[in-house]
């Protein structure tokens, strides 16, 4: 049964899916399409630097000769979804050889523009259009080098019809991170053409939009999913670069936004930059990345202790990540996975206890797995999600699958002694349907880095039913375990051989396996599991990871 909220989302979604329905019908028409020429670029006023686009790049010191593959093959459709979008963003420019290939490119370019003069669904989806439009822009020394005149008036051409349709659709994309794309290349093409300086203005206003309306006062992701932030960075400092090589004004909000994202990027910064897995977040090479703003002059001395209200302890070479944070709203949720109080932490430059990873890449069925609350290095009741997601495939596929429910996040403290650094938080997302609310410390001993917790169900109202809790810590893939002969004990060997002994006061204690999902991929990897009954009463469950001594 709909509630009134639920109606309105229901009636809502229809409305959104049938004016994207409309609007394939009308992109496809003739009159659309003449609609999107208009004056030819007569050339480049200014050529971006194609090192800007390594951010997007994910292979590190790769190139290939575009020169040995077949061109009769290379646009024939026989690829997956996926493969045809990576082929048509053209984003693989930045890894050809860019010395010997620069009329093989030419040809390649030819085809499609020849393929697809007007409007084509899987091709001009706006992802793939946008990359493809940024590209094209940032690696045209190469494309039009040596080029006859044929082929750079076709070139522009094409080009442009693709930036006003850029235009046309952008207010139309619920995804801001795509949007920020669009924007991004409606930018450029202002910056590139003389004849289109209004592309410029126009494309920063709608930016400001955007900046306002997805990040915090904190230049954080209102979704709170880290690969949100790193992504975001990518298209903000490929404008502010492109702004000022070409001798632009740079906005002051783009100038404070990329500023506040910088302290947050060097705040999350790891010995071995592997990010926290939150909310949505899966492992970046961000070793490349900090090279690549480092390259750019980008850094901050500032250390932060919270980003996204994920809270940071620091001592020496061990780190916790420790997710206090409420639930994103509806419009920013759909990548969110249920784990309040949730935490990673590394020692010695070591990933030891982690989070699952967000499945998106692999299934529908794990991205799904991956959201649970059981997927998340904290507390459960009875194996349930803190939040429900949404169910009705109708407003599924108008919003994503966003949350439906919420619960709050309280009393966050952080306390630094002589001895301890510590933190603690705590939630109500059981308490409506169990009774419970949940309280998570951790600290870190100062002089050894042994970690210590303690979790607490505290009775709010009285239940009929016995609960069942489940306390879950996902082990880091390159870790191993085992338990103890005598079972109340787990000894965890990491990828230095570095010793540790997990232990609890909870009898209940158990090592399983459990799936790695961060690397877009399903790996194997154990997880420490407590469990227990709550016999309609307060239960403290203490554990600690300690360092074996020789």
């Amino acid at each position: 049964m709909f509630n009134l909220k639920g109606i309105f989302f229901y009636f809502l979604a229809i409305r959104i899916i049938l004016n994207k329905f409309i609007k394939k019908i009308y992109y496809s028409s003739n009159f659309y399409n003449n609609s999107l020429r208009t004056i030819t670029p007569i050339q480049f006023y200014f050529f971006p630097n194609s090192f800007l686009l390594s951010s997007f790049i994910n292979y590190k010191n790769f190139f290939f000769k575009i020169s040995k593959v077949n061109l009769d093959d290379f646009w024939k459709n026989n690829y997956s979804k996926k493969e045809n979008s990576n082929l048509n963003n053209f984003l693989w420019l930045n890894l050809i050889d860019r010395k010997n290939d620069g009329l093989v490119i030419q040809k390649i370019i030819s085809i499609w523009i020849q393929q697809n003069k007007k409007y084509k669904n899987i091709n001009w989806e706006s992802e793939t259009i946008s990359k493809r439009v940024i590209a094209w822009m940032l690696n045209a020394d190469i494309i039009l080098n040596n080029a006859e005149k044929e082929f750079k008036i076709h070139f522009l051409q094409s080009l442009i019809i693709q930036i006003n349709h850029l235009k046309k659709i952008v207010n139309f994309e619920n995804n801001y991170l795509i949007k920020m794309e669009i924007v991004s290349a409606i930018i450029l093409s202002g910056l590139i053409f003389k004849e289109y300086k209004k592309n410029f203005d126009f494309g920063i206003k709608e930016l400001k939009k955007i900046v306002e309306e997805f990040f915090d006062n904190e230049g954080c992701p209102k979704s709170r999913n880290i690969n949100d932030l790193i992504q975001s960075s990518k298209f903000l400092i490929l404008i502010k670069e492109c702004c000022k090589d070409a001798q632009e004004y740079i906005p002051d909000y783009i100038d404070d936004v990329v500023e506040k994202i910088i302290e947050n990027l060097m705040s999350i910064k790891t010995f071995e930059n592997k990010n926290p897995l939150f909310n949505g977040a899966n492992e970046n090479k961000m070793e490349d990345y900090f090279n690549y703003l480092s390259g750019l002059g980008y850094k901050s001395n500032k250390k932060k202790y919270s980003v996204s209200q994920i809270q940071i302890l620091r001592n020496k070479k061990a780190i916790i990540f420790f997710d206090t944070g409420n639930p994103p709203k509806r419009k920013f949720s759909s990548s969110y996975q249920s784990g309040p109080l949730s935490f990673e932490y590394l020692n010695d430059g070591e990933k030891i206890i982690t989070n699952c990873g967000y499945g998106d890449q692999i299934s529908k069925k794990i991205e799904t797995i991956s959201r649970l609350t059981s997927a998340q290095s904290t507390l459960c009741i009875n194996d349930t999600s803190v939040v429900n997601f949404e169910k009705n495939l109708i407003i599924k596929d108008a919003f994503g699958n966003s949350i439906k429910t919420s619960f709050k996040t309280f009393d966050v403290n952080k306390h630094n002694d002589d001895n301890y650094l510590s933190i603690s938080g705590s939630h109500n997302a059981y308490e409506s349907k169990f009774g419970y609310i949940h309280n998570r410390l951790i600290k870190i001993n100062k002089k050894n880095n042994d970690l210590s917790g303690e979790d607490s169900l505290i009775k709010t109202k009285n239940t009929i039913n016995q609960n069942k809790f489940n306390i879950r810590f996902h082990l880091y893939p390159e870790v191993t375990a085992v338990q103890t002969i005598g079972g109340n004990t787990i000894l965890i060997q990491t990828q230095k051989n570095i010793s540790l002994i997990f232990s609890t006061n909870v009898e209940d204690l158990m090592l399983e396996k459990s799936i790695f999902l961060a690397r877009n991929q399903i790996i194997n990897n154990f997880c420490i599991n407590i469990s227990g009954k709550i016999n309609n009463e307060n239960k403290i469950i203490k554990w600690e990871i300690k360092k074996v001594v020789n």
